[in-house]
């Protein structure tokens, strides 16, 4: 009786926590919307109360999804997630101002889509009760991720408007134009980790001989390498770079992890620099990318506008801003996607960008947590890899608009503008949080079992 009581007498906590920090975000995006208004149009905003109520319903919903279908799961994840959702929502407002009627629709699209993400968070729990459900199904979701990645290549489905800049990613649905590659990288996640975990022995143990090394037996890569080769070769078709190395990232974490294995990483090197090399005699805009990244001011009045101008407005923010309305945000082309952190960075300053870096750091870091405590194999690989190819997501796009790394076209998670992006995220974190409740519950209700263990052992 005392295991079973336990579990519900931790989880009332658990959830109070999360309840009070949702209403401590609530309050800093109903005072973000203040300030926007107040200086971008020298009143205070319309309609104020009905906005708070709806921050705070959301809240609620997401506070009561959780006490419901994962009451035992990290407190702190939702919580992060809606304030740089609200966060987003706000910048959304501010780089729409003129004129207003623009500044509705795109806020008003970015509002619609946080509550259908909301949404899809909690059907995602309410359908998936057991991560080891998605366990059965890796060679069926490896196919619907393949079918999701070669929809844009379809003369009939793909969005021309949406793919001017070179890169093929939309599909266009009666009035609706939607990234399917967003959904694909979470099955893919899924399908990795289902079939490394099988497949983990044969991989990490070295029974062929080259040499004087000992070296796993290669036959263990074969599906798997098609899995990979597919997804990258289909992608990098599709021009776009960005997905192209975040999946390259996630394979060869994951496959160390399964491992322990440092020859993976170095072969994964390796790989990476070859595939660069020939990338960059096929696809122009991979040399464009990096000469831009180099010195974007050669080409001030062409490719390097955009990184140049982001540049400077992240200048100029300096350490805490010019302030919310108040800043040059809006002379960055297409800051409410691509370069929203430098808008961002513009309005807020230092501190602002430093807040996002930290939020998403405390998202990586229980997405890890999360990993260790994981009750099965699989679901540890599978935290490990959600928490990686969300991660790595926002570490490539802030490392791009600040120029520590060429830019690669990826979109902040939860802060861009865009429907597909908040979609698959909000799935992805409710897929975290369910695997989170079961190794909580694990936890509590049999401790001595219980031991955070990484999935491998080091190994050469």
């Amino acid at each position: 009786m005392a295991a079973i009581a336990t579990p519900a007498l931790k989880s009332r906590p658990r959830r109070r926590s999360e309840l009070g920090l949702l209403l401590v975000g609530a309050i800093f995006v109903v005072f973000a919307e203040v300030l926007v208004y107040l200086g971008t149009y020298n009143r205070f905003p319309p309609n104020l109360w009905l906005f708070a109520l709806i921050l705070v319903v959301m809240g609620l919903v997401g506070n009561i999804a959780n006490r419901a279908l994962a009451p035992e799961a990290d407190p702190v994840v939702l919580p992060v997630v809606l304030v740089l959702n609200g966060l987003g929502f706000i910048m959304m407002q501010r780089l729409a101002n003129s004129p207003v009627v623009s500044a509705v629709h795109l806020a008003g699209y970015q509002a619609v889509w946080s509550a259908l993400g909301l949404f899809a968070y909690v059907v995602t729990l309410a359908v998936f009760r057991h991560s080891r459900d998605l366990e059965r199904y890796r060679y069926l979701l490896a196919l619907a991720a393949f079918i999701l990645l070669v929809l844009p290549l379809m003369p009939g489905l793909k969005d021309y408007a949406a793919d001017a800049n070179g890169a093929y990613l939309w599909v266009k649905l009666g009035p609706a134009s939607f990234q399917p590659i967003e959904i694909s990288k979470i099955l893919l996640v899924i399908f990795f980790a289902s079939y490394f975990v099988e497949k983990r022995e044969l991989l990490s143990m070295a029974t062929n001989r080259v040499g004087n090394r000992l070296l796993p037996d290669l036959r263990g890569f074969g599906p798997i390498a098609v899995a990979w080769l597919a997804s990258v070769g289909i992608i990098l078709i599709e021009r776009d770079i960005g997905f192209s190395l975040m999946l390259f990232v996630l394979f060869i974490s994951m496959l160390w992890v399964t491992t322990g294995r440092w020859t993976y990483v170095l072969l994964g090197i390796v790989a990476f620099a070859i595939g660069t090399f020939v990338a960059s005699h096929i696809l122009s805009q991979v040399n464009t990318r990096i000469e831009v990244w180099l010195d974007p001011w050669k080409t001030l009045h062409t490719t390097g506008y955009q990184p140049a101008m982001g540049e400077v407005m992240m200048g100029k923010g300096g350490v805490t801003g010019t302030g919310l309305g108040l800043g040059g945000a809006g002379y960055i082309p297409v800051a409410q996607s691509d370069f929203v952190f430098a808008a961002i960075g513009n309005e807020l300053g230092l501190a602002g960008t430093s807040a996002v870096v930290v939020a998403f750091m405390i998202i990586v870091g229980a997405g890890v947590r999360i990993a260790n405590r994981a009750h099965s194999d699989f679901a540890k690989l599978a935290a490990f890899g959600l928490t990686v190819i969300l991660g790595i997501q926002a570490f490539l796009i802030m490392a791009g608009v600040s120029r520590l790394l060429p830019l690669t076209g990826v979109t902040l998670p939860f802060v861009s503008y865009g429907g597909s992006s908040l979609l698959a995220n909000y799935i992805l974190i409710a897929l975290l949080m369910r695997i989170s409740h079961e190794g909580s519950a694990d936890a509590i209700a049999a401790p001595a079992a219980y031991a955070e263990l990484p999935l491998a052992h080091a190994g050469g």
